[in-house]
């Protein structure tokens, strides 16, 4: 007797590494500001979703909470230790089929990055300017919420 194709994939934990797509992947990302300018990176042409502009974060491991898997990021990404201060949005957004809940908090570094393990441009912007960039889709609630809350100031 034959045994399942599926049967045989778990046999060889073929699923093992593809997420689980009943339910959203938790991420976590910081906007780090440095005076009155916001961090933004751009994925690198070796990543998924290259040359789009993001903010500096990760997958939230099971286990952790959004905070801790935000300071970890920061120091395995860009290599900076970071204070976590309020939570600025979460969001759920589908990009291509795949559920990306984004955790957004704002935080603060004494050092600015210059070089990351996953984008390949790094650039300090004013909050203006932020919404011209090419934004990944996850982020893009963050960037609205940033540009409001500028147009707002005197």
């Amino acid at each position: 007797m034959r045994s399942a194709p599926c049967a045989k994939y778990r046999e060889l934990n073929y699923f093992e590494d593809m997420p689980d797509t009943s339910q959203p992947l938790r991420v976590v990302a910081a906007v780090l500001t440095f005076g009155d300018k916001v961090l933004a990176c751009r994925r690198a042409p070796h990543k998924s979703a290259a040359g789009e502009w993001e903010f500096p974060g990760g997958k939230i491991e099971i286990g952790e909470s959004a905070e801790a898997a935000l300071v970890r990021e920061l120091e395995e990404e860009l290599g900076i230790s970071a204070v976590i201060g309020a939570h600025i949005n979460t969001s759920i957004t589908d990009v291509n089929g795949l559920l990306i809940q984004l955790e957004c908090y704002a935080a603060t570094s004494d050092r600015i990055p210059t070089q990351s393990s996953d984008h390949d441009l790094i650039a300090l912007y004013e909050p203006s300017a932020i919404a011209a960039l090419d934004w990944a889709k996850p982020d893009l609630p963050v960037v609205s919420i940033l540009a409001l809350k500028h147009e707002d100031e005197p």
